[in-house]
């Protein structure tokens, strides 16, 4: 089988543990799930596009709308370990110049961050990952601990990631930050490697598995875009989905 440059995988669990079963709601007539591949179907960077489960249910019914299905164990605790199970399990994963993981609940994920993630990797070799950042749009956003911050270097290689508001804010002075979006591009080869890591104190401390990666010494390249779409964390997201998805459409 030839070698394909992009994969994109979509991990899929149906143990969502605020939201059990969330990736099979209902949205406006298709599946969170469904929504989400057919929104990667658009980016132009993709040469394949797989959904990477543990789930019985979640199989049958992403090959009931024509999703190819990579199976994994129930031993992952996030999407990238999951991908990472994925690629010591399936060659042609291993033989792809970069794997993307797109999560199951972004369904809202424009194909021009898709796109700008892919390539921030593929052009800069040195980086073994990359991610995607936009602007953040008020102070709210930027006091959330919800809502992930990022600083980067001139060239835009990530230097920190932080729940806290970074840089630091002067209050007379004009919201001016980054919001870090949870899509991510690996090198396959970095991916194999990750079982191997153990946890960093910086990962532990905010929570966040990038973290871990700049502490061990990887670079991640990311790519500054506009927007991030919509996602579904809890039930009550859903209503937000929808009026957005109606929005989209007038």
């Amino acid at each position: 089988m030839a070698c394909m440059s992009v994969i994109c995988v979509i991990p899929a669990r149906y143990r969502s543990s605020r939201f059990p079963g969330k990736l099979l709601v209902n949205i406006l007539g298709k599946t969170l799930l469904q929504r989400t591949y057919e929104s990667a179907l658009r980016a132009t960077s993709l040469d394949a596009l797989y959904i990477a489960t543990d789930s019985e249910e979640i199989k049958t019914h992403a090959e009931g709308f024509g999703a190819k299905v990579l199976w994994t164990s129930q031993s992952p605790l996030n999407g990238t370990e999951r991908i990472a199970e994925a690629v010591s399990r399936y060659d042609e994963l291993q033989r792809a110049k970069a794997i993307l993981n797109l999560q199951g609940d972004h369904p809202c994920m424009p194909p021009e961050t898709i796109d700008a993630v892919t390539r921030a990797l593929i052009t800069h070799p040195q980086a073994s990952i990359s991610t995607a950042a936009r602007p953040i749009a008020s102070s709210e956003e930027l006091f959330s601990p919800h809502i992930v911050k990022c600083i980067l270097d001139r060239g835009d290689k990530a230097l920190y990631f932080s729940r806290s508001p970074i840089p630091y804010h002067k209050k007379e002075a004009p919201v001016s930050a980054l919001a870090h979006l949870g899509i991510y591009c690996y090198t396959p080869s970095f991916l194999q490697r990750l079982p191997s890591f153990s946890s960093t104190p910086l990962q532990l401390q905010e929570d966040l598995e990038q973290l871990q990666f700049l502490e061990l010494g990887f670079s991640i390249q990311v790519a500054r875009v506009e927007k991030g779409g919509v996602s579904v964390d809890v039930p009550e997201d859903v209503p937000f989905l929808e009026k957005y998805l109606c929005l989209e459409t007038v």
